[in-house]
């Protein structure tokens, strides 16, 4: 288990997975679009086990993810998302924690 994650202006969020064979997990909310509702706004997380980022955001309209289908296939276990330029500033914070986090687990 690795230290958490600090120095982020979120809040840690416990995320507990009840199928078979999975682990409970924490993520840790480092902010949501500022300019969106409560109940559909695209946020950040970090995972503070792997230091993995993670992302809620506006499915891709069909032509955006024709686009993207000219450097490869999509599979079904990944998607394609958009998030707002707006929330540079919350990623960045998120990416930046990630990073040291990832440090500690090397």
């Amino acid at each position: 288990m690795t230290a958490p994650i600090t120095g982020h202006e979120g809040r840690a969020t416990s995320v507990n997975k009840l199928d078979a064979g999975e682990v409970a997990m924490s993520l840790l909310f480092f902010g949501k679009d500022p300019d969106t509702d409560e109940d559909h706004c695209p946020t950040v997380w970090v995972d503070d086990e792997n230091a993995d980022l993670v992302f809620q955001g506006w499915k891709a309209d069909d032509v955006t993810e024709e686009k993207c289908l000219d450097v490869g296939s999509i599979p079904d276990t990944e998607a394609v998302i958009r998030i707002p330029a707006r929330m540079v500033a919350q990623i960045r914070k998120a990416c930046d924690a990630a990073e040291r986090s990832a440090a500690e687990l090397r």
